[in-house]
């Protein structure tokens, strides 16, 4: 069973975020989460395994992720080489920008970006040597100069090409928003029935909707299918019992609804790419105790 760490960060509710700047040998800290967002650029640690919720990696030589809050993350050293790891930590309140202030035209992107965050993002080779030079100014700027900077950065993080989703959603504690009371239904249904057979009419008659325009419905707003939203949810379930518990595969995939052990192997695989034992694997020998 894997532990996983609550971190309390050193932000204190003065501040509004925190920049770290480290050369280091080796990454020695355990596998956590923390309520503050974290943007995490690695330089020169090619082989190192990166956790994001239930998304295991070996990262390159250039590295930029953006971990919501509560999501667990971790990177640990595995088959890096490297002794001059550079490391560029920021971290910033949950609710630094307001909800209300998030609603409008302006911030639009950053909102997107923010909840998009919840699952962590990873970004792609341009963007990381785009942003090196004003991530390593960023720790040389002062004051509201500063935080005008960050609100740059993540605007302009929030309309780069090519990034992308690590975790299941549902492997967060928090819940994505969709903004529409009709969606959080459904997948609220969703959540509370995963276990058991679920069918698109069980699902029109929540959001009391026919089933060709619910259908529709889902697809439009989550960009996903029925069946894609629910078996993310379950592999989301399978994911967190496949660290937590020592019970069987097969036992942790009738328990999270899949009647079919070949077909619950074989979307696992595609979806973290990794089969349900390798990601056990992977993730047990991830743990660093301090």
């Amino acid at each position: 069973m894997s532990t996983i760490y609550r971190e309390i960060t050193p932000l204190t509710q003065n501040d509004c975020f925190t920049v770290f700047s480290r050369v280091k040998e080796e990454f020695n800290f355990p596998l956590h989460h923390h309520e503050d967002f974290e943007l995490n650029f690695i330089e020169n640690a090619a082989g190192t395994k990166r956790v994001v919720g239930d998304h295991v990696e070996i990262i390159d030589d250039l590295e930029l992720v953006l971990v919501g809050s509560n999501l667990p993350h971790g990177w640990f050293t595995h088959q890096c080489q490297s002794r001059n790891i550079k490391e560029i930590t920021i971290q910033f309140h949950k609710d630094l920008f307001d909800e209300k202030l998030l609603r409008r035209n302006q911030l639009s992107f950053i909102r997107t970006l923010l909840e998009r965050a919840g699952k962590g993002l990873s970004f792609s080779r341009e963007t990381k040597e785009a942003f090196r030079p004003r991530l390593e100014q960023l720790s040389q700027k002062g004051g509201f100069d500063s935080m005008l900077e960050l609100m740059s950065i993540l605007h302009d993080l929030s309309v780069s090409r090519n990034m992308r989703t690590l975790s299941n959603s549902t492997f967060t504690s928090g819940q994505f928003n969709y903004y529409s009371r009709r969606i959080e239904k459904v997948f609220d249904y969703m959540e509370l029935h995963y276990n058991k057979d679920i069918s698109l009419a069980d699902i029109s008659k929540v959001a009391n909707m026919p089933e060709v325009s619910c259908s529709r419905f889902i697809k439009k707003r989550t960009g996903k299918t029925f069946v894609e939203s629910l078996n993310e949810i379950r592999l989301g379930h399978a994911s967190r019992m496949l660290i937590d518990t020592t019970e069987t595969i097969s036992e942790i995939s009738f328990k999270c609804g899949f009647n079919n052990l070949s077909y619950f192997n074989r979307i696992f695989k595609r979806k973290n790419g990794c089969t349900p034992k390798e990601f056990r694997l992977n993730y047990s020998g991830s743990r660093v105790f301090i």
